[in-house]
């Protein structure tokens, strides 16, 4: 598939979308690249992207509203404000596919104007009904994640199943070509910490959809309620998260630390490709 202007070889290896939240309040990197008025930020955020892109990164993924549970929704001006500049800042400094986390098609529009390539959408297009159509007339790629407004479900798996498909009717009747649609499970989002835990034991399943999957369980609650650790502590259970999403056939993974989970992927990639190779 392309994104952007990059061709992304699906099954050959793994590729890694890089963090940048420019937001006050984001669970894990709030505050970071983000100050109301101080355009140092931009630098700032410009030499994170730097990092990222030499330390393995293929795309990076700018957000500007936090979505941790609890969150408190902002306006949409507000979200174009904090997001727009940096995505024109990014894409006149690096060639990197961008990809804008939101749920917004007018975040959305005023983004792929800004040069975003890809939409990440964690309502799977069903939160804002206008989003799918802007996504199709702009051409670019998107990422369809799971969630639902509760965790009652009847079959897990195929209930998830069922959910993206119905993101991917959505998408496909909009006219959103399928080489440019990308599956998330949603680890984090609708769903307990016990299911949460099942949806990565079976994310092989996700396979039978047809489309390329992302994981994104980086420093989540799922990892600190399983090693009873605080945010700032739970990069090696990312680093076995990614690993083990890789090996279930995953082919993304969006992360905050870039370095540590493009090496270990790159370490697990190596394994299997050479045993397949014999």
């Amino acid at each position: 598939m392309i994104i952007g202007k990059k061709e992304f070889r699906i099954g050959k290896r793994p590729y890694i979308m890089g963090i940048l939240n420019v937001t006050p309040d984001s669970f894990s990197d709030g505050g970071q690249f983000y100050r109301e008025g101080d355009i140092s930020d931009v630098d700032k955020a410009l030499a994170a992207v730097r990092d990222m892109i030499n330390n393995g990164a293929d795309i990076i993924d700018v957000g500007g509203e936090s979505t941790r549970p609890g969150h408190t929704q902002i306006s949409v001006a507000e979200e174009i404000e904090r997001t727009c500049f940096i995505i024109e800042a990014i894409k006149e400094h690096f060639n990197v596919p961008v990809s804008l986390d939101t749920y917004k098609a007018k975040v959305a529009q005023a983004g792929i104007l800004a040069g975003a390539d890809m939409i990440n959408d964690i309502w799977g297009l069903k939160y804002d009904e206008e989003m799918a159509l802007v996504i199709a007339k702009s051409g670019v790629a998107c990422c369809l994640m799971h969630n639902r407004d509760n965790t009652n479900y009847y079959d897990l798996m195929e209930d998830i199943k069922d959910d993206l498909n119905d993101s991917l009717n959505i998408a496909l009747a909009a006219g959103i070509p399928k080489d440019k649609i990308i599956l998330d499970p949603g680890i984090g989002f609708g769903k307990t910490y016990e299911q949460n835990v099942k949806v990565m034991h079976r994310l092989e399943e996700l396979k039978e959809l047809g489309y390329p999957v992302l994981l994104g369980t980086s420093r989540k609650s799922m990892i600190g309620n399983m090693l009873d650790l605080p945010v700032e502590e739970r990069e090696e259970g990312t680093l076995a998260t990614s690993v083990y999403g890789y090996m279930k056939g995953c082919s993304f993974f969006r992360v905050h630390n870039v370095k540590g989970n493009y090496r270990a992927l790159k370490m697990v990639h190596g394994i299997i490709s050479d045993f397949q190779t014999k």
